[in-house]
């Protein structure tokens, strides 16, 4: 009985030792971005190996926060980037009466109602590059204030950047997300997330999508590209950058929000519900933790790999065909996706597939 409980031990010893190391592994940093709250400072990102990029100019700091953010932005957590965009990267500061109170990052042109007056860092970058495109945090990614004497805190209203902070943001690849997303483009259709132990069905289609709008912020997004992830849309382009046009898909909890009652009667929305009592947003893999903007080929990153395989591509299935690139559509066409009956999303990868 002492040798059986002697090798229970030993067993459970092992087990537990190699649960830990999973969970260890289960995030990698990727590179921390500092955003000097400063004037004429220069924002940029440092990769474990000590190698630095420099991403543009700081020329302007909030002065404010913005409250009530969008709806969404209420079902992030605080302390963290509830959106990450071509055009805008939202940060949550707190929720108060279930609506988010945010601080924003920009480009120093871009189209960005949601970030508010005064309320946002401006960086001299292009849209779609550099920090809102190959180097964007993704949805989740946790937000320091770090203080001239080396203090550091998570953002929070009691925790503000201040000339002279620095907000540190380290972002960091999650081993447990999902190589590929498929969708089927129809009412009941599933939404199946391939997995390297296998598929998952995440959720289902409550109302498919059949048509494009004008969402501004594609016009600094490729088509078959990621234009915005938040807590509660995924923004996809169909249309050359440059151009305006694409579709978004939201979760139902969303969907019955005021601020998108026409999503029912439009085209250009799709909206999706859990299969348990998940309401979806702000939840891995699809309102969370994944999706950026990614590299349009102007970011040059650490390796090959990286600069080619963290630009999440979408495809599409015309009438159950092979898988393509989207139609080229811009403006708002209801019935261009008509016979759209697939949707697939490559998740951002920096290794190959499977390499440990």
């Amino acid at each position: 009985m002492r040798h059986l409980k002697k090798i229970f031990v030993m067993t459970f010893s092992l087990y537990l030792l190699a649960t830990l190391s999973s969970c260890v592994a289960a995030e990698t940093l990727l590179y921390t971005l500092y955003i000097p709250c400063k004037i004429g400072a220069s924002a940029y990102a440092i990769r474990p190996d000590g190698s630095k990029t420099d991403l543009g100019t700081i020329s302007s700091i909030p002065e404010t926060t913005r409250w009530p953010s969008y709806t969404a932005s209420g079902w992030g957590k605080p302390g963290t980037v509830c959106a990450s965009a071509v055009n805008a990267i939202h940060l949550l500061c707190s929720i108060e009466d279930e609506k988010g109170r945010t601080i924003s990052i920009l480009p120093q042109t871009t189209v960005a109602p949601a970030a508010g007056k005064k309320t946002f860092f401006t960086v001299r970058s292009d849209a779609g590059t550099g920090i809102f495109g190959g180097w964007a945090p993704p949805v989740g990614t946790k937000v320091y204030v770090r203080r001239p004497d080396d203090r550091q805190a998570l953002l929070s209203c009691e925790n503000m950047p201040v000339e002279g902070d620095i907000l540190v943001i380290p972002v960091e690849e999650t081993a447990s997300l999902p190589y590929i997303v498929d969708i089927e483009n129809r009412p009941g259709g599933r939404i199946i997330a391939w997995y390297s132990q296998g598929p998952q069905i995440v959720a289902r289609v409550i109302r498919p999508i059949y048509g494009t709008g004008r969402f501004e912020g594609t016009l600094f997004q490729r088509g078959s590209r990621i234009r915005a992830n938040h807590t509660g849309v995924i923004d996809i382009s169909t249309s050359p950058r440059g151009e305006i046009g694409g579709f978004q898909i939201m979760p139902l909890l969303h969907g019955a929000s005021s601020e998108m009652a026409s999503a029912w009667q439009l085209t250009q929305w799709m909206i999706i519900a859990s299969t348990s009592h998940n309401t979806l947003v702000g939840t891995t893999p699809l309102f969370s933790d994944g999706l950026v903007p990614g590299t349009q080929l102007q970011d040059k990153l650490w390796d090959i790999w990286s600069t080619y395989e963290r630009r999440p591509l979408i495809l599409c299935r015309l009438d159950g065909g092979p898988w393509q690139f989207f139609p080229s559509v811009s403006g708002r066409q209801d019935k261009a996706l008509y016979n759209m009956t697939h949707i697939r999303i490559y998740y951002p990868a920096t290794k190959e597939p499977l390499q440990k």
